[in-house]
């Protein structure tokens, strides 16, 4: 084997989370005692305590935010809201006992507001030097790893591109093999042909010369046998091999793996709010935007109330049922728009100059007034501010039989606004398309969710998300 070719001391995952727990915690640390002296104070066994009771609840949120996975490829941005929301809650959570239970003991308030920005920043700031620092030391080729890839498709090329976007990792491509590039007839069908360098072969030889340090097999499921064959022939070698199994085949949604008692669980459809903490996240922001949102718009609520009753015969508020998530009836409350209250199971949807909607509903559908009385329904835990709009009962039961993955969109709360409004999918689905896209956005949304993309589309919401020439 090759004994010339420099080793380096990456390992995946485990080691290097250990290092950078023990830094962070550390940091803290420091910060704490440099907060103190700021104030000319001691370093008491109270800060003490204080101290690791703060930490061990970032520990917890900062697993539940992934912060110390690098395979996760987030930009730095991203990884560094999720410190601070990750730092900020482990905060807000003690000062919060604090204030609720007597301790014995006055913390300094000054040292306090210097340790929570000091943290985050410093943090953050650690995190981001780590980042540059092993960048630049595997461009300089300092520590670096070298793989290959079993396989020239698809998966393999997103696996390469996925790996090339992380170059913090120290991972170097030796290039794609594939039995298919010494077949003529076969050839055509390889994905970027001028990466493959040879057949397995040629990767064997490779692997026993030491040159390779992982093979990554993106070979299809189909081809189990065959991966068994090449598996059992690189056990002749040191190499570390790597499956990955071609899942993209499936339609997957928020995929986690999982055991039971040693036997590996791939969920293909799941929520992201598949964990407590998440539940809560979403749970705080709706709660949160409502109290910002609703005093705003009392009044407007109230004379618009008045105007739908005074305007035409009927209630203010329209309730018709829809599906909520995991497909849960729910009653949905829109101020009254037309003149009937369609609830059925029959709902036709509004069309351009239609007779049933009012004048004075022909402008709250437009600028999407008609929906404000959704907030109540927010706080009543029907909905979210944010999600997939909820559908009328009698179209779900339609377009569920039309379109594939449409029920999937009830994997969370329906919403007052989401991305197929920001990207203009709103008014009548007259065709089949437009509810295509429709859906496609909700997936999307599903499948990235975060509290800041429900931010940012709350914000855009105010630009894009009211006035529409498509709702009638």
């Amino acid at each position: 084997m090759n004994q010339n070719r420099s080793k380096g001391f990456i390992r995946p995952l485990q080691p290097l989370q250990g290092l950078k727990r023990a830094m962070d915690t550390g940091l803290i640390f420091i910060m704490l005692y440099a907060a103190l002296r700021v104030s000319a104070l001691p370093l008491t066994t109270e800060y003490l305590a204080l101290f690791i009771v703060c930490t061990v609840l970032y520990g917890i949120f900062a697993e539940q935010h992934e912060i110390y996975y690098g395979w996760r490829g987030d930009p730095m941005f991203d990884v560094a809201m999720r410190i601070l929301m990750s730092w900020v809650l482990a905060f807000a959570i003690v000062i919060s006992c604090l204030f609720m239970f007597d301790f014995g003991f006055a913390f300094s308030k000054e040292v306090l507001e210097i340790w929570l920005p000091l943290t985050s920043l410093g943090i953050i700031s650690l995190h981001t030097i780590r980042r540059l620092i092993m960048s630049h030391m595997h461009a300089l080729g300092i520590n670096v790893r070298t793989y290959a890839v079993l396989g020239a498709n698809k998966l393999g090329q997103r696996l390469d591109h996925a790996i090339s976007e992380m170059p913090w990792l120290g991972y170097k491509c030796v290039g794609f093999f594939d039995d298919r590039y010494e077949n003529s007839e076969r050839c055509q069908d390889i994905h970027n042909p001028d990466r493959v360098i040879g057949g397995f072969k040629d990767l064997l030889e490779q692997a026993q010369l030491g040159n390779i340090d992982h093979i990554y097999v993106t070979l299809p499921l189909r081809a189990e046998k065959r991966v068994n064959q090449l598996i059992n022939e690189l056990a002749d070698s040191t190499v570390s091999v790597n499956i990955v199994p071609d899942f993209f085949t499936f339609n997957l949604m928020h995929s986690k793996l999982s055991s039971v008692k040693g036997i590996p669980v791939v969920s293909v459809f799941d929520t992201p709010l598949n964990s407590a903490l998440d539940g809560f996240y979403k749970r705080f922001e709706d709660l949160l935007l409502c109290a910002i949102i609703l005093p705003l718009i009392a009044i407007p609520m109230a004379i618009i109330g008045a105007a739908v009753r005074l305007t035409s015969p009927g209630p203010a508020i329209f309730k018709q049922k829809r599906y909520g998530v995991n497909g849960e009836e729910i009653e949905v409350w829109k101020f009254r728009s037309m003149t009937v209250t369609e609830n059925g199971a029959t709902v036709t949807q509004a069309t351009v100059n239609d007779r049933r909607v009012t004048r004075l509903g022909g402008i709250l559908r437009r600028t999407s007034l008609d929906e404000l009385p959704q907030f109540i329904n927010v706080l009543q835990g029907r909905m979210s501010v944010v999600g997939p709009r909820p559908h009328a009962i009698a179209h779900n039961e339609f377009y569920r039989k039309q379109i594939q993955g449409y029920m999937l969109r009830h994997k969370m709360k329906p919403g007052i606004t989401g991305l197929a409004q920001i990207n203009g999918c709103r008014g009548e689905t007259d065709t089949i398309e437009k509810m295509q896209m429709r859906i496609h956005y909700d997936l999307e949304y599903i499948r990235h969710w975060s509290v800041f993309l429900d931010l940012k589309l709350v914000f855009l919401t105010i630009f894009k998300g009211f006035v529409s020439e498509q709702a009638y």
